[in-house]
């Protein structure tokens, strides 16, 4: 752990923190996981980082690692774009809440990722400054919204990353490129200075390549901010503690559901063959370990992708009205006229500055919240989503933690759905419900799928407020899996062209 060889003198935050800057430079025009790199403000980071360790001060264990920041959150002195032409070269005077306390916690900022557009996609094809390409096939999607946070760590751009989870963003990504990704409970990181989308939904959280990374740095973003009028006022559970624990292998004592409509056995109609395949041995290794495995149905969740993009969108657009070209960001003057009016002016800065998805996305969400319309589909869809909660509270009487796959196949290849906004959807079909309830879940690699070679992840899931839950199950079934493929799932992964760098 880097943290380690920091604490021991054996490197300084500065040489680590160069040598990622090295190697973004050596391979992120390939993979295109930045939008900014902020190379002298990181480095600067870095050196007081070595102060405050020389004098015995370190502000975290953390303190001095570096770490990238999906770019939907506000960085004071940093541009935050949301992957969009709208908010094109918008530096904000202020930091988001987890962006402070990375601060605090002395953890560098290497730069901001690349994201879908407002965070409205599963590939991150959606982004204005085009795609970022997964680090195992740079053919193939890295994920989404949050493919860039998740490719900076697949390809070692960056040890840590945070991104934001609405429907799957951090978790999906995760899985498609072998890395781990955790969405808290809703309400136990701040969303203050996250650009919303959906404010019922979004969630920052950790992207890492381990359990007790995810851990270590859910610890630091994570409690209560009184700035977010969404956060709860109690304490995080020991979530270091509870992946220390996890990593013995021991899961006496503990009860794994498996939910039948999330690839279980009899619902597996649309999951790849590889995918399951990972997921059947992941929980055969679970029951190794001590865990008892029952399977659990949540009928409602069937109906959880349809009510999702329903209550996104119409959040989403609301939330977007904003975006007026009166304030900040883009402004665009419609042609021919010569005195337009603000009207006007709103008209062509938003067809200039939103692209196609969030453009479907904002007309579907207002026509559904419109009149006649609203009870018919968002309050529909709103009752659902308490099915959906009560579903989860049944199944959580049954089992400790629920199980499936996170992401129904492996990585697609660019271009391949983009034309089909229903195929691009479904591959957040496993992930929604927890968004939906405000659940916990981390997604931890499960290995490689016969078909492709490429990555396959198994999501855990847990009440709200037991997130010590997912990181316990999730750090014992990745040491048996590291155990069993005798080194970690990115170790697998085949090298980046690289001007003479290496991993």
């Amino acid at each position: 752990m880097l943290a380690d060889l920091l604490d021991a003198g054996d490197v300084s935050s500065v040489e680590l923190t160069q040598a990622h800057l090295d190697r973004i430079a050596a391979v992120d025009g390939e993979v295109h996981a930045f939008l900014q790199v902020d190379g002298d403000g990181a480095l600067a980071q870095a050196g007081d980082s070595d102060e405050r360790r020389r004098a015995g001060n370190a502000q975290s264990r953390l303190d001095g690692v570096p770490i990238a920041v999906k770019d939907v959150l506000a960085t004071r002195g940093l541009p935050t774009t949301c992957g969009s032409r709208i908010l094109e070269g918008w530096v904000p005077p202020y930091d988001a809440t987890v962006v402070a306390r990375l601060r605090a916690a002395g953890l560098p900022i290497l730069g901001k990722t690349n994201m879908d557009e407002f965070a409205m996609g599963s590939s991150t094809e959606h982004s204005a400054y085009g795609p970022t390409h997964n680090p195992w096939d740079l053919d193939r999607i890295p994920g989404g919204s949050g493919g860039g946070s998740a490719a900076a760590v697949a390809a070692f751009e960056a040890p840590l990353a945070i991104g934001t989870d609405t429907g799957g963003s951090i978790r999906q990504p995760g899985a498609v490129t072998g890395t781990v990704g955790v969405k808290p409970t809703y309400g136990g990181v701040s969303r203050y200075g996250l650009v919303a989308l959906a404010n019922s939904l979004d969630q920052a959280g950790p992207v890492t390549r381990t359990v007790l990374d995810a851990a270590l740095l859910h610890e630091l973003i994570g409690g209560h901010d009184p700035l977010d009028s969404t956060s709860i006022d109690q304490p995080l559970p020991g979530l270091v503690a509870a992946a220390e624990q996890g990593v013995t292998g021991d899961l006496s004592g503990v009860t794994i559901g498996v939910v039948t409509e999330l690839g279980g056995p009899g619902s597996a109609e649309g999951y790849q063959a590889g995918v399951l395949e990972r997921f059947q041995e992941s929980v055969d290794l679970m029951v190794d370990a001590g865990a008892k495995v029952v399977e659990v149905s949540c009928p409602s969740f069937v109906h959880a992708l349809a009510a999702y993009y329903l209550i996104l969108p119409a959040e989403a657009s609301s939330n977007l009205a904003k975006f007026d070209a009166m304030r900040y960001g883009l402004r665009v003057l419609p042609e021919g006229v010569e005195s337009p009016s603000a009207e006007e002016v709103m008209r062509a800065t938003r067809d200039a500055g939103f692209g196609d998805e969030v453009k479907r996305r904002i007309i579907l969400g207002t026509y559904a919240l419109s009149s006649g319309y609203y009870d018919a589909y968002y309050g529909q869809a709103q009752k659902v989503r308490t099915l959906i909660t009560r579903d989860f509270e049944q199944a959580f009487s049954q089992a400790d933690v629920l199980v499936s796959p996170t992401a129904p196949t492996t990585a697609f290849k660019l271009g391949e759905k983009l034309d089909d906004p229903l195929a691009m959807y479904l591959n957040d079909l496993a992930t929604i419900p927890a968004n939906l309830a405000g659940v916990p879940g981390i997604s931890v690699p499960s290995g490689l799928a016969e078909e492709d070679g490429l990555p396959t992840g198994v999501q855990i899931l847990a009440p709200a407020l037991a997130d010590d839950r997912v990181y316990r199950v999730g750090a014992a079934l990745e040491a048996m899996l590291v155990h069993q493929w005798g080194g970690a799932i990115l170790d697998k992964a085949p090298a980046l062209p690289t001007e003479g760098g290496s991993r």
